[in-house]
């Protein structure tokens, strides 16, 4: 079990599945909501009031639903394992209002959000290891429109991957943690505004 480490739900234990979810860990997490946090005072802006998250790959919504957590307003999770949405559905219930989370089951890769109808503030792209599949999902993202001016997308992934970043976002911060690279992004050109 994990706990969400900041926020309103602070403390409050997370369900993971059994059934191989690597959920982001304590110290990740803490990282990418500090650089986050670092993020807003720069920029002297607020990245959760009012604003709407999409966990993709949520497996047990750990992203997400720190996001929530902090005062973000609503969340897309989307999740293609039935086992997984089981401790997805228990854990976005105990975060989250009744009204202010949908989960989706869908095939990410194929993805066009056509479910989502809320401008998108801050994403989450946290795929299992073996898949390198970022610049199709940013693509898609993309050119679905549902993302707001100046939009901040997080991607984890292997140490190892090859992560082409379309032309159309751009990177702020990078790290690196033992076998994980963590990549912040902007969307930088808007076309759906």
């Amino acid at each position: 079990m994990i706990k969400i480490i900041g926020g309103l739900k602070k403390r409050t234990k997370l369900y993971v599945s059994p059934n191989n979810v690597r959920p982001t860990s304590s110290k990740k997490r803490e990282s990418i909501f500090s650089i986050l946090e670092s993020y807003e005072k720069k920029m002297n802006c607020n990245i959760y009031k009012q604003s709407n998250i999409l966990d993709l790959f949520a497996g047990s919504g750990s992203l997400g639903l720190e996001a929530i957590s902090r005062n973000a307003l609503f969340g897309y999770f989307y999740e293609n394992n039935s086992e997984n949405i089981k401790y997805l559905i228990k854990n976005c219930n105990k975060i989250c209002n009744f009204d202010s989370f949908k989960i989706i089951k869908e095939n990410i890769l194929e993805s066009k959000f056509k479910d989502i109808d809320k401008k998108i503030s801050l994403v989450f792209i946290d795929p299992p290891y073996e898949i390198n599949p970022f610049e199709k999902i940013l693509t898609n993202i993309y050119k679905s429109k549902i993302l707001s001016k100046n939009a901040i997308i997080i991607i984890e992934c292997s140490h190892k991957s090859y992560t082409n970043i379309p032309s159309y976002f751009s990177l702020f911060n990078e790290r690196q943690y033992g076998k994980t690279k963590i990549f912040f992004l902007i969307n930088k050109i808007i076309n759906n505004l």
